[in-house]
Formats: structure tokens, sequence, C-alpha cells
């Protein structure tokens, strides 16, 4: 370099710099070549570099475990603890925007109605985000009225006997009307379950089949166990609904073993609670629905055909142990205290107006005489037995339905929760 412009061993004169001159500095001694690593190194520090944000300044659970892994680059990794997550939410942590683990995604077929409304309950108040798809023929928009404003539900009005694509980790199909009222005027469709089946095996989800223990008949065998045929009549007025679920078992079978489709299998028996229709024809909602309005008891036949009555929060616990649990099934879902309807008419009589009249009627075309679940097989692979007896529940049910039909709420509308 020119002497005249150094001053003080290679400081540059400002009088006389020129834009010359800041080239021939630059490219003078790799000084360019420095620079250009020194932006390359920052930028790349800024991409690998990964700080969780939100919109609030939030603290980090003490149960969260923050590790920094020793391989290049480096990146702050969050082991989120899935089991003891409900724990830290009821503890009142707070969890950053950024850290929260992904929530299950849930579709119920059926959702709004009796069973399908408690199962929505449950699956809510476990953080998930359910989608309800009904086509309201037996359901009730007021059983899933107060979970409207939550952003973790979506409720659809659509008949499941068209197609529908969803994306979501399980589907509870539970869209068919279960009442003798019902089904015998709006058949069982194997349409809607051969759908949801398709639907589970396009977006890899679990799926689980409510079906009944009508498809055991009129039984030969009692208690039945989930390895019996049954003993159905296959064009009888009922058949429609029980040939229907033999149907759709056999579908759910076949895309397991065909198509590698996770499915469970649920047989479920006579179940009662809050939120069931009145007058659907089903023996505990005509009875309770009876006593209340002082009406007679109808008891079909003479009386001493049996039944297993299992509160609706049991076969909730019960349909969620299957889907989360590894077996596929079936699985007899049921209580297997056994009451004779006559029986029941007293326990009825006893909770709701012990001087209520009973009045016998010719009984129905294939009423099965016995049904009875044998849950050995839920009690050793689910770890599921029923904990509510009739006399327990019944008084629950009955204050939902007094409410119902004396109080302001409409037929079918009770919020009321039994979790």
């Amino acid at each position: 370099m020119n002497p005249e412009r150094i001053q003080n061993e290679g400081q540059i004169n400002p009088a006389r710099f020129s834009i010359k001159d800041s080239v021939r500095y630059m490219f003078g001694e790799q000084r360019l070549l420095f620079v250009l690593i020194g932006i390359t190194i920052v930028a790349l520090i800024s991409n690998v570099v990964v700080i969780p944000s939100s919109s609030q300044s939030e603290p980090i659970s003490a149960s969260f475990q923050v590790a920094v892994s020793t391989s290049v680059p480096r990146r702050i990794a969050y082991e989120l603890p899935t089991r003891n997550f409900d724990l830290v939410n009821a503890a009142g942590a707070r969890i950053p925007l950024g850290l929260k683990s992904k929530s299950l995604r849930v579709l119920v077929t059926g959702g709004s109605g009796f069973v399908g409304s408690h199962l929505v309950d449950r699956l809510m108040a476990r953080g998930d985000n359910v989608i309800v798809v009904d086509n309201f023929f037996t359901g009730r928009k007021d059983n899933v009225l107060h979970h409207l404003r939550n952003p973790r539900f979506e409720l659809i009005r659509h008949d499941v006997v068209e197609p529908i694509l969803l994306e979501v980790d399980q589907i509870y199909h539970l869209a068919c009307p279960a009442s003798p009222v019902h089904y015998k005027y709006n058949p069982t469709n194997v349409v809607g379950t051969l759908n949801m089946l398709g639907l589970a095996k396009r977006i890899n989800a679990r799926f689980l089949l409510t079906s009944t223990s009508e498809v055991y008949g009129d039984p030969l065998e009692h208690p039945q166990v989930e390895t019996y045929w049954g003993n159905v009549n296959p064009i009888g007025v009922r058949s429609c609904y029980d040939e229907g679920k033999r149907v759709a078992e056999t579908l759910t079978m076949d895309y397991h073993r065909g198509l590698n489709t996770e499915v469970r299998i649920a047989r479920i028996f006579n179940t009662y609670g809050p939120r069931m229709c009145l007058d659907d024809g089903r023996v505990v909602s005509n009875f309770v629905a009876q006593a209340l309005r002082k009406q007679p008891l109808t008891v079909y036949g003479d009386g001493m055909q049996t039944r297993s009555f299992q509160y609706v929060s049991d076969l909730v616990d019960g349909l969620m142990r299957l889907m989360e649990g590894e077996h596929v099934g079936p699985f007899n879902l049921g209580n297997p205290g056994e009451f004779t309807m006559l029986e029941l008419a007293k326990v009825v009589q006893d909770t709701i107006d012990p001087n209520a009249k009973i009045e016998f009627r010719p009984n129905t075309e294939d009423d099965p005489h016995k049904r009875k679940p044998d849950i050995s097989r839920a009690k050793e692979l689910l770890g599921w037995q029923p904990s509510v007896t009739l006399r327990e529940g019944l008084p629950l049910m009955v204050s939902d339905f007094r409410q119902r039909i004396f109080g302001d709420l409409k037929e079918g509308g009770s919020s009321m929760s039994t979790f």
C-alpha cells in the first residue's frame, strides 16, 4: 500500500479514504472471506436453535425433562410424560403452547344419543378433540349442548350411510337405533358400518364397533359367553337389528383379517341411565316413565323373562378400556346381576311409587326368555367389571326423567352428566 495512506501501523487516513480504497481493503488479506464465513455461521446458529414461543409468558412444569443432544447440531428436546399429563393439568401447571403433546382426535358416530353423549363427556374430560356425527334420528342436540362452545368439540349433522372423510385417530361407531320402537321403523343398515370401516382403513384409525347381546337371540346357553353363536330368528320382526349387528361384526372382522385394520368389538347388554329417550320401548325407560306419570307398569307375558341391567357409566368405562387395550374381542359388556321383569317392576315401585299398579299384556314376538352376560373375559383382559347396582343407578335415571317430564327441559334434553 501507499505509505501516505497509512497511519500508525495499518490505520487508514480518513481524509484520503475512497470507495476504491475500501474495495482494495476488503480484498486485502482475505478479509471478505472471513466476513462471508461469519455470516454463514450466524445463519446456521439461528436455524438450528429452536426456542418455543407462545403469546404469553408461562412457566414450564417441573415434570418436563429438558435434554440437550450431544450430537451436532445441538437441538433442545422435550420429553412429555404421557401418563402423567392429566396429573400436571390437575395440579394447575400451565404448559407453554409449543410444548403441549398431541391429544387424540376421536370420532363418535351417534354421539348425541343416550350412550354416545355420555361417552363424549368422558372423552372431553380426558382432553381429547371430539367430533360427533349424528343424524338426530334418536339422538338429541341438547345432550351435547354443553360442549358446543368448546374449541375441542365439533358436531356434524350427517347420516353415516353416506360416506364422510375426516382425519381422526379413533372411531367409536355407535350410530344405530337400539330400541324396538325405532329400529322396527328404521331397520339397521350395514352400509353405515361399512362406510366407517372404510374410513378407518383409509386414515389408519382404530375402529370400535358397538354390537349387542341381541346377536345371541333367544339363547340356549346361560349365561352367554362370547364363543356362543346364538339362537336367532333371521326373519322375525326383531331380526333387522339382530342380523344387522351380526353382519356388522362379520364386516369388522373381515377388515381386520384381510386389511389389517385395527378393530375392537363390544357386545352391549341392557343399559340404562339419564338421557334415555322417553317411551322408547325399552323396559327400564317404559317402567320409569309410566310410574312417574301414574300409569300402570306394562309387563308383557308372565313377567318371568330375565334381563341384566348395567348403568351407563359402567358401559362407557368398558368401551374406553376396550378401545385403549390390545384385544380385538368380542367382549360382553353388561352387569351380570339378573332380574325378572316383575322384580324390575318392584324396584321401580320402591324407587318411585309403591302404589304403582302392574298391567299384564300378551308377550311380544321373539322376546328372549333369558339374557345374562358372562363377563369373565372382560374382567381378565380389560380389568373391567360394573360397579353400579340397579338400586344405586335407578334413582339417578328417575331424577333425569322427572325433570324432563315435569320440568322445563325438552324431551331428550337433559345435560345431566353421570361422571
